[in-house]
């Protein structure tokens, strides 16, 4: 399943990640089948739906042990409709990422700039992480972020750009990538968050059992990560600072260390993961270090961690002294000596 790795490596990222392969073989169900098997109270009331879906998501992790992929029936209403149709009405006034700039997304953009769901490409990505690929990986236009180094910058900073697709058609063609080899389908940009809601309704219509993987920089508000439990299979996470000062200074966002830390802690209890982080320049021992040790005292040691070394300055880095250049070998040398130092076992 991960050709071309060592053995024993191997061995620790499917013990890591075993519950994500069995899906991707077919042996069980993937979580979004799970949850269109589950049936839910229907309700117009937002609350009523809230109280509904914490009520079987308490009972989500016995009932999906218990699923067979053989076995699924879909009810009149399920645990995934329930979900459509609360993101739907967040939607009007939006709370799914920290920002909760509640706008109503249906008709104007939010604090992220996105408005409709553009999606800059979609295909069969070879260059993702060993285990991920073939990744059927598909960009969404915009952000929540505005990082001035962003690699992506073409994506994410122009959210009116791309192309779109009937959540039914989208549907079709993650089918497709899945009869044609994908092992998962990746929500990317970008980030994946501000569309949600035509993220779960275009999954609705696949057909395919196929791992779902949330490919993000986790900045999630708790109702959109309750809304992505029994959703998402795998978190493909991007962790970027160890303070708030530079997340700030060169994201633009705030309180950056609790939100993500907490969505961490959720989506792992919830998932499987794999956690990216990349080495920025003169951020070794305000951003890496610590935050490794974070990952090292609540996460464990391991979880799947993959040190990114290929930082590069684009986009407005320029404009910022500490990460205007490469990375020194050095520093990522540094970086990488120290994880292993404490321990981890899943390193990428």
């Amino acid at each position: 399943m991960v050709d071309g790795i060592d053995g024993q490596f191997n061995r620790n990222i499917i013990h890591a990640l075993q519950g994500y392969f069995r899906i991707a073989s077919n042996e069980k169900p993937s979580r979004l089948r799970a949850s269109s098997s589950i049936p839910a109270g229907y309700s117009e009331d937002v609350d009523i739906l809230w109280d509904e879906h914490k009520s079987l998501l308490g009972e989500y992790n016995q009932k999906y042990v218990k699923t067979s992929w053989n076995e699924i029936e879909r009810p009149e209403f399920s645990l995934l409709d329930l979900k459509i149709k609360i993101a739907d009405k967040i939607f009007g006034k939006c709370v799914l990422c920290e920002s909760k700039c509640m706008k109503n997304r249906k008709f104007e953009s939010g604090l992220c700039d996105v408005k409709k769901p553009y999606i800059s490409s979609e295909f069969l990505h070879k260059g993702e992480e060993p285990p991920l690929i073939p990744s059927h990986t598909i960009f969404f236009s915009g952000c929540n972020f505005k990082c001035v180094y962003c690699q992506n910058w073409d994506i994410s900073q122009h959210p009116d750009q791309g192309m779109l697709l009937e959540p039914k058609k989208l549907a079709r063609i993650i089918d497709l990538r899945r009869r044609q080899g994908s092992m998962n389908v990746n929500f990317v940009g970008g980030d994946p968050t501000p569309n949600m809601p035509y993220i779960l309704r275009t999954m609705k219509y696949s057909k395919e059992n196929i791992p779902i993987v949330w490919n993000s920089n986790l900045y999630l508000s708790k109702q959109g990560m309750n809304l992505l439990d029994g959703f998402v299979d795998l978190y493909l996470t991007d962790f970027k600072y160890g303070n708030n000062a530079c997340a700030m200074d060169l994201s633009g966002i705030p309180n950056y260390c609790q939100i993500i830390k907490r969505n961490h802690k959720k989506a792992y209890k919830s998932a499987e993961m794999i956690i990216r982080h990349l080495i920025l320049p003169n951020h070794i021992e305000c951003c890496s270090k610590p935050l490794l040790n974070w990952i090292a005292d609540n996460l464990g040691l391991d979880v799947v961690l993959n040190i990114m070394p290929q930082y590069r300055p684009t986009y407005n880095a320029f404009k910022h002294q500490d990460v205007s250049t490469l990375p020194t070998i050095d520093e990522i040398n540094e970086v990488k000596s120290f994880a292993e130092g404490l321990g981890f076992i899943n390193l990428i």
